[in-house]
């Protein structure tokens, strides 16, 4: 399944929260010894978010009414859902894990395959999980803030993660054989995830000093939140809500 990019959802419902944290340009910080590349790279993900998919992503908002953009992102939030029971299970978290397994059955056979969220209305709210969390809960370091080409802000632990989430996790070769179809969800994902962000980034670009640490110090701050939460209580905050270590 592809992740969201530099922009996903988790970073940017950080960045709403985060209006005064972007510090001076190229300022030192212990958790980016690889500032340099790190920069090179989120320079990278820039030009190619503004030359392919930032403009695909403003046509297919244009051309989708609301309704059918929230299904589809209920749809592919439901395949997510059950990846999140799975890593609550693996870190012991069994009432979050029940809530996760419950919204899955809720939505998908109530909920038109997932396309409505029905679930939330009854009070089985989404508390997004992955594996670099699940590594964190057993004490795995976040290692140096690392970003990675497309995909965006990470750390050395939850790139790892990212493999197991993408690769050995992703549903959608298992939902389909048919080649060509399962390449058209993949991009819908990711063309839906980027258009739903397109007010956040418009709001980043007219307000960070230095978009590079803005993005960074979001990104590490709501990791280390997650991260917090997985290791003591178990409670994972919905994305709307609330931050490596």
């Amino acid at each position: 399944m592809v992740k969201s990019p530099s922009w996903r959802s988790p970073l940017f419902a950080a960045v709403l929260l985060l209006g005064g944290c972007a510090s001076a340009p190229h300022a030192p910080d212990p958790h980016d010894p690889l500032q340099r590349y790190n920069r090179a790279m989120f320079g990278f993900n820039e030009k190619v978010d503004q030359a392919v998919t930032r403009p695909i992503a403003v046509a297919y908002r244009n051309v989708t009414p609301a309704p059918m953009r929230r299904g589809i992102g209920n749809f592919f939030g439901n395949i997510n859902d059950a990846w999140s029971a799975l890593n609550d299970l693996l870190q012991l978290h069994v009432g979050y894990a029940a809530n996760d397994i419950l919204r899955v059955e809720v939505n998908t056979f109530f909920g038109i395959g997932g396309t409505i969220d029905i679930a939330s209305e009854m009070g089985l709210y989404r508390h997004p999980n992955d594996f670099g969390l699940t590594l964190a809960r057993y004490g795995v370091g976040s290692g140096p803030y690392f970003v990675l080409p497309v995909l965006g802000p990470s750390t050395i632990r939850d790139s790892g993660g990212t493999v197991v989430d993408d690769y050995l996790y992703a549903p959608l070769p298992r939902l389909t054989s048919n080649v060509a179809l399962r390449n058209s969800a993949m991009g819908l994902d990711l063309v839906q995830h980027r258009a739903s962000l397109l007010a956040t980034t418009d709001l980043l670009e007219s307000i960070a000093i230095d978009p590079y640490v803005f993005t960074r110090d979001a990104y590490l701050q709501r990791r280390d939140t997650r991260v917090h939460a997985v290791r003591s209580i178990g409670v994972l905050t919905p994305p709307d809500d609330a931050g490596g270590e």
